[in-house]
């Protein structure tokens, strides 16, 4: 008898309506592969791109969304000893060309695998890799940021990629102005650590910049949020800055006030990376980073016809990252050299 599991599946591209709760089966566990149990997973802007249908080549339907998992191993293959039965691991698996975690148990490929902290919550793991290794891709492998320079983040004062960035770029000595809405302001400040807070709803981000760089411009520029706060951001930017955008976009950019500066642009879509993680696990557990979970809904929130979390945390009142609980999951693992 074939095992089943439920599953939220991406049935069409479309609206919050586009899910169904669907049993799908349980896939069978090879010799270079193990099941994970899925505490949880959680929401990026990359799945409810994929659901409004932007990589609609790359997804073919009826599909399992869902690319941070945290979890439990409860079955290993033959082949496999890097990892026990009753292991913590997270991890993602791959981002297109397999299925997602927000379902009971899934097969995808997953080249590594982090054994979680005792202390972490069931939640607490899943959204370090696209979350956290996202912005650990972006400040530390592409602008290079260096202790004492000055960055910009946009949209640090709630959004879950924001307020990680705000407090990676402390730990690595900077100086860090963000925007928010005023409702946020406190959020932002204290809650993530930024020097500086810009209220983007009512301030001109590069007037503000001038002012509290003495006309000197900031370093680096993360931005969250493209369209024209990417068209601006060149003209906060220093001489030799960099800007680096998380926002896939389809307008070309005017980039002649960044040619005059000399700048660097770096679009960044983050990699799965083995070393990355280990880093990046040894500052949350030194405390030096304390990603936000904002909001946690049941796996069966996702097939509801008034569905939330995938219409972005964030824009409405949420702040940190969306969690979702789930049960299950098969990872594959590389074959050793």
């Amino acid at each position: 008898m074939t095992d089943t599991m439920k599953a939220i599946v991406l049935a069409k591209f479309g609206g919050f309506d586009a899910f169904e709760m669907r049993d799908a089966t349980v896939p069978v566990v090879g010799p270079r592969q193990v099941r994970v149990r899925v505490h949880a997973t959680a929401i990026n802007p990359l799945d409810y791109q994929i659901r409004r249908g932007d990589y609609a080549d790359y997804v073919p339907l009826p599909a399992i969304i869902g690319h941070d998992v945290s979890g439990v191993v409860e079955e290993k293959g033959a082949d496999v000893s890097e990892f026990d039965v009753g292991d913590e691991v997270y991890y993602t698996p791959k981002i297109f060309g397999g299925p997602g975690c927000v379902c009971g148990a899934a097969r995808c490929r997953c080249r590594s695998g982090r054994p979680q902290a005792a202390q972490h919550q069931p939640s607490g793991g899943c959204h370090v890799w696209s979350l956290v290794g996202t912005v650990w891709e972006a400040l530390v492998t592409r602008a290079q940021l260096a202790v004492h320079e000055t960055i910009l983040i946009h949209g640090g004062g709630a959004g879950g990629v924001g307020t990680v960035a705000i407090q990676l770029a402390k730990a690595m000595g900077a100086r860090v102005i963000t925007t928010a809405r005023r409702s946020n302001h406190e959020f932002g400040a204290f809650g993530a650590a930024a020097d500086e807070v810009i209220d983007h709803s009512s301030d001109d981000d590069v007037s503000a910049v001038a002012e509290l760089t003495h006309g000197q411009g900031v370093n680096v520029v993360f931005d969250t949020i493209g369209g024209d706060t990417l068209t601006r951001s060149a003209l906060a930017l220093a001489d030799a800055g960099r800007l680096v955008s998380i926002v896939d976009i389809a307008q070309p950019q005017n980039l002649i006030e960044a040619w005059g500066k000399n700048a660097a642009y770096h679009f960044v879509f983050t990699r799965q990376n083995r070393g990355k993680l280990d880093a990046l696990t040894n500052l949350i557990e030194r405390g030096l980073i304390k990603p936000v979970i904002g909001a946690v809904f049941p796996l069966a929130r996702l097939g509801e016809k008034r569905n939330q979390p995938l219409e972005g945390g964030s824009s409405r009142g949420l702040r940190g990252k969306v969690a979702i609980d789930v049960v299950g999951q098969t990872v594959e693992l590389p074959t050793p050299r």
